[in-house]
């Protein structure tokens, strides 16, 4: 079937081809394949703006024609996320599995093996993040001496592409920029590492942070810079105040310093926008201080100029706020097996932790349940609830039934966009703890967390 698609695209191409005009030379065919969806329809971005939400059809197909076309990064959707990059003449093809998204992601069609290239550049980087924190107790000049072997691994690979591949110099600085800032990021994650370490660094370690762009319109939402640029920030704003207290990246006064360096050193306005709000939003969600997380949101509105961001901002502050130790957990609508409606305040009778989980992922939940009944176990003293956030109420009933889980301590959101702004559901590992009186203790823990369990035994002490 995918080899039809692909037939397919080819006689369109071929079509608008003989048909060409001024026009159709800005248009790009997007298609593609997804293997056990999650949902009915594929996102496609540029530049982090929505091109369009496209349909796939009855065989989990789609086909895109954009218009007005661009040469740069695109960016597909369909849970998880993955850029592609295009140029001129290209039409792309994707095949995608879900079980095992990055992975299993190949394209075909003009201009794929340009994308199999950066895939698999993406996957040895992955890779490596799995090694590479194992070196961090090496001395820089050792660790460095690594990293410059894993960079040779990628130049090699990107010589032997362009022996067998016409490459524009576009696409070339594309590449080089991957390279290049994946190899910077590694060197600024063994900073981080060795924050705490008295490590005299060699001359030359850090001559890269001299050449660095603070303004890459064509690299502003690509992976590997950006991520470089996070890292980078968060090294340099803890030496502002390493004497003062620890490197905490989630305390007021590192995201105070992080807001103002941010605002002085980066050039290019919309990437500066993208990098406040990405760490505003991780301060927020992490705030425990809600006079804090209110002084973090005047500054964000203070230096980003994006008038969407400031929306979402201020919503997502006025939501973790309400989270804050020491307030009533927000009240929503749940959904019993029985399929009848309580509300949450209600169900709270002693210390409760809540947790969240979905049918899409047979693996988490799971494991979230086995955790929870792990807990339970050593934590008598708490009820432990678990919320589903899927819409389909008789698979989530019979999932309950077959497992075997407590219908008394199983529920579904009857609402789910408002339940999840109230409770500020931002990753499925999220679980809030409350007192018997339903005042938030935690209000952003994680049952996976090595401290649960002194969190835990603490609030029983107390």
């Amino acid at each position: 079937m995918f080899n039809k698609l692909l037939f397919l695209l080819f006689i369109v191409l071929g079509v608008s081809c003989n048909n060409a005009s001024e026009d159709s030379s800005k248009t790009i065919w997007i298609g593609g394949e997804v293997v056990n969806p999650k949902s009915e329809s594929v996102v496609l971005r540029k530049d982090q703006k929505v091109l369009d939400t496209v349909a796939l059809n009855d065989k989990n197909f789609f086909l895109y024609e954009a218009k007005d076309f661009k040469s740069g990064f695109y960016s597909f959707q369909h849970f998880e996320y993955q850029m592609f990059y295009v140029e001129p003449g290209d039409s792309i093809i994707f095949r995608v599995n879900t079980v095992d998204f990055d992975e299993s992601l190949t394209y075909t069609g003009k201009g794929a093996d340009k994308n199999n290239l950066l895939m698999e550049l993406f996957l040895l980087n992955e890779a490596e993040n799995k090694v590479v924190p194992s070196w961090y107790t090496l001395s820089p000049k050792a660790y460095e001496a690594k990293l410059d072997s894993l960079k040779q691994i990628r130049v090699s690979m990107f010589e032997d592409f362009k022996d067998s591949h016409d490459t524009s110099e576009a696409f070339e600085a594309i590449v080089d920029a991957n390279i290049n800032y994946d190899y910077f990021s590694k060197k600024e994650m063994y900073v981080t590492a060795n924050a705490a370490n008295s490590i005299t660094y060699p001359k030359g370690f850090f001559d890269y942070r001299k050449k660095i762009d603070f303004g890459n319109e064509e690299l502003r939402s690509y992976y590997p810079y950006y991520r470089f640029l996070n890292r980078y920030f968060d090294n340099i704003v803890y030496e502002k105040y390493k004497s003062e207290q620890d490197l905490d990246k989630f305390s007021y006064l590192h995201n105070y310093h992080k807001i103002q360096t941010i605002d002085s050193l980066v050039t290019n306005d919309s990437l500066k926008n993208n990098l406040l709000r990405t760490f505003v939003k991780h301060y927020l969600i992490n705030g425990k201080d809600a006079e804090k997380e209110r002084r973090i949101k005047e500054l964000f509105l203070k230096t980003n100029t994006n008038a969407y961001h400031h929306r979402e901002i201020e919503a997502l502050a006025e939501a973790t706020m309400r989270l804050t130790p020491g307030n009533i957990i927000p009240n929503v609508l749940l959904v019993t097996t029985d399929n009848t409606v309580t509300d949450l305040q209600k169900l709270i009778k002693k210390p409760t932790v809540l947790y969240f989980w979905s049918a899409q992922s047979m693996r988490h939940y799971k494991d979230i349940h086995s955790k929870a009944a792990e807990l339970k176990d050593k934590y008598p003293e708490y009820d432990f609830i678990g919320i589903n956030t899927d819409t389909h109420f008789k698979k989530w009933r019979d999932i309950v039934r077959n497992a075997g889980y407590s219908h008394k301590l199983e529920f579904q959101l009857e609402n789910i966009d408002e339940a999840e702004n109230k409770l500020v559901i931002n990753t499925v590992n999220k679980s809030i703890l409350v007192d018997k009186n339903g005042v938030i203790l935690e209000g952003n823990a994680n049952l996976f967390n090595p401290q649960m369990e002194a969190l835990l035994l603490g609030y029983l002490n107390q």
